[in-house]
This record gives C-alpha cells, sequence and structure tokens, in this order.
C-alpha cells in the first residue's frame, strides 16, 4: 500500500506545518509500516532551530514517527472511520545524529503489540541508511 499526501490528509487532521509525512510506502497488516518525510530548508523550524545551523528538533522527529504510527493503525488497525489519533506514550527515545535540510527521513515501525485500544510501536528514523533517531511510541484513538 502507498499513500501520498493528499490521502494521509483524508485520515490524519493535521495541516501545515505539522503534517509531517509526506508518503507511506510500505504496510503490512499486523506488522510494520515504513513512512517519508522530506526535510527541506523551507521548514517553519529551521528559523529558529538555528540560524545558521539548521538542525531538525528531535521532538519533530518523533512526532513525525508518531504520526506515521498513527496512519498505521488508520490504514491496517481496523480502528473504524472518523477517528483521531492521540499519542499517548513514549519510552526508550534515542537521537543519533543530526537532521538537516536536504536530508529525507525514512520512518521504519514495527507493531509490537495491540491491547485494548493502544497501539505500541518500535520505531527507527533513518537518513539514507545511518539510524538517526528510535523510540518505543504508543498511541489510541478518540471520535473526532
Amino acid at each position: 500500500m502507498v499513500l501520498n499526501t493528499v490521502e494521509i490528509m483524508k485520515l490524519l487532521p493535521h495541516r501545515y506545518p505539522f503534517l509531517l509525512v509526506d508518503k507511506i510506502v510500505e504496510v503490512e497488516e499486523g506488522k510494520r509500516i515504513v513512512g517519508i518525510k522530506n526535510v527541506t530548508i523551507n521548514e517553519p523550524f529551521f528559523q529558529g532551530h538555528f540560524p545558521g545551523h539548521p538542525i531538525m528538533p528531535g521532538v519533530l522527529i518523533i512526532e513525525a514517527m508518531a504520526q506515521v504510527g498513527g496512519l498505521y493503525a488508520l490504514v491496517a488497525g481496523n480502528v473504524g472511520e472518523n477517528k483521531v489519533t492521540y499519542f499517548v506514550g513514549i519510552d526508550k527515545a534515542k537521537f543519533r545524529k543530526p537532521v538537516v535540510p536536504g536530508d529525507t527521513l525514512r520512518f521504519e515501525l514495527e507493531l509490537i503489540n495491540c491491547r485494548r485500544g493502544i497501539f505500541c510501536f518500535s520505531g527507527k528514523a533513518y537518513v539514507d541508511s545511518s539510524l538517526v533517531a528510535e523510540a518505543e511510541l504508543k498511541a489510541t484513538f478518540a471520535d473526532r
């Protein structure tokens, strides 16, 4: 399954500048999802983080990863229509390398489990083949 930005916007409530996923390139039901974020110098956060030395904030890398996990649950997790994703937990977050304009982030999330409506993922973010961030994420859903 592949989703472009327009299809993603039909599923997630996020909009510019907070929609941080450009494309979904792979979904394996019951297993994993892979998403892409193209990082450009036009991102609004680069104005202040940091002038002359732009680095994508780690919290936004984790947010993008969480958006990919939310998309997994919406397209493969059978949560139903008209739901909104709530990010409810993060564990073991680590930032390995800076992400800069021109990088393409590849998010690979594996489903750990889903219990009582809470999806747990192990997520990794890569630029090329380098691991730049990782975390365990939890998400749940509510009616819009």
